[in-house]
This record gives C-alpha cells, sequence and structure tokens, in this order.
C-alpha cells in the first residue's frame, strides 16, 4: 500500500456508522465486509434496487445517485453516519467521439455529480455528527486517456474530491480519494489482465483512511500514474 499523507483528521472505523454507495457487490461489498470486520456500529450499504442483508448491522437501502430525491433519502434515513464512501459508479461503452453523447452524459452523471449529489447532502450530517469522513472512490484512470468518458469522469471526480477537501475542512470531515486499477470485479471482467481482489483494495482504503491520507494509492499501477504526472502528457495512456 502506498498513501500520501496530510496532517489531518484521522477517523477509525470501531464504532462508527458508515455509509457504503454501490455496496451490494464487487468492491463496494467489500468494503462492507472490511468495515464490518473493524467493528463499524452500523453499515448502511445501498443499491439501486431493493435488496436484503441478514447481518444484524447492516441496513439495506435503495440508492439512485442520479435523482437528488433519493439521495435526500438516504441523507435522512443515515442522518447518524459518521463515514461515507462513495462507491457507486458505472462503466459504459462511451467513446468521446465514436459513441452515443448520451452514454457519456450517463457516466458523468452517475461518475461525477453522483457522488457530488451524495457529498451535498451528508455533509451537514457529518458535521452534525463530530466531522467525520468522506471517501471517494476514483481510478487510475483518472490519469490516464484512452478509457472514453469514463476515464474523463474519474478525472472530473478527482478534481471534485480535491475541492471538496476544501470546502470541508472547517467542519473537519476527513476526505479522502482512492484510487485503484484494475480490481477483480463484474465491470472489468472482460480485460484479461492482472487485477487485485476486491478485499485487498479495500483493506487499503480503509487502511490509509484510519491513517489520516487524505489519498489512498492501492496498488503500484496507481503510484506510477501518479508519479508520471509531472512528466509529458502524453504518455499517460492506459494501454490495453
Amino acid at each position: 500500500m502506498i498513501v500520501i499523507q496530510m496532517e489531518g483528521e484521522v477517523v477509525a472505523v470501531a464504532g462508527r456508522t458508515v455509509v457504503v454507495t454501490g455496496g451490494r457487490r464487487g468492491l463496494g461489498a467489500a468494503l462492507v465486509d472490511e468495515v464490518l470486520a473493524r467493528g463499524a456500529r452500523k453499515v448502511y450499504a445501498t443499491a439501486r434496487s431493493a435488496h436484503g442483508d441478514d447481518r444484524p448491522r447492516v441496513v439495506a437501502a435503495e440508492l439512485e445517485v442520479r435523482s437528488a430525491e433519493s439521495v435526500a433519502a438516504l441523507a435522512e434515513l443515515a442522518a447518524d453516519a459518521e463515514i461515507v464512501f462513495n462507491n457507486a459508479g458505472v462503466l459504459l461503452p462511451a467513446a468521446l467521439l465514436a459513441d452515443d453523447l448520451d452514454a457519456a452524459a450517463t457516466t458523468f452523471d452517475v461518475n461525477v455529480f453522483g457522488p457530488l449529489r451524495v457529498a451535498r447532502a451528508f455533509a451537514p450530517v457529518l458535521a452534525a455528527n463530530g466531522g467525520g469522513a468522506l471517501v471517494n472512490m476514483h481510478s487510475v484512470l483518472s490519469w490516464l486517456a484512452g478509457s472514453g468518458a469514463y476515464g474523463a469522469s474519474k478525472a472530473a471526480a478527482w478534481s471534485v474530491t480535491n475541492s471538496l477537501r476544501l470546502e470541508l475542512a472547517g467542519q473537519r470531515t476527513q476526505v479522502v480519494g482512492a484510487h485503484a486499477g484494475l480490481i477483480d470485479t463484474e465491470m472489468v471482467s472482460a480485460i484479461e489482465r492482472p487485477k487485485a481482489t476486491p478485499a485487498e483494495v479495500a483493506a487499503r482504503i480503509v487502511d490509509g483512511l484510519e491513517n489520516g491520507a487524505v489519498e489512498v494509492l492501492a496498488d503500484d499501477v496507481s503510484a506510477a500514474a501518479k508519479a508520471a504526472l509531472s512528466g509529458p502528457v502524453e504518455d499517460l495512456v492506459f494501454a490495453r
């Protein structure tokens, strides 16, 4: 694990109430498992459709991040939240020029405005509960060209997170941006390249949170891409 740290609040998971968007499968499900293992008091795990979870500390909730009303309803339900993981996202086949612009617009609505809607709704909740933490899931593709609207949306989300960190500093909310390369989930199952397991990435993200990090680079691929930002921009390409 490679973590970039700045002086700030340190938020331990034990005894806390946590929200994980997109918490039904993939990395989201691994984050739910990880925070439960570290002693979270309660975890709201969201999905776009109704679902169940028989674990006593888990509250299964519906969330459509494209809907301000749905996000507001979640914030009202989870008024005791102290840590929010913005994990919900979408990967659509959306080249910037060749594909339907609607697919690119949907990608940005889910991956950029979705986490922003969640952040806006939960900022007062976190403030009322002592500050807590907001963790936004990005990607190594935040910094690498070649993945169309998805990569562009993750670059925008990275910028949003960096600005939210400043805007939320006054209420003592720790804002963490997490980057990872390929994770072995359904989203990238068609890509035949080495992948980290969701459990590995989830553990590294929560390690970073509990160590007071503002940015977590969950694998060597992400660390290398971040380091390359000072070099020629034409070298920042994701090669499948």
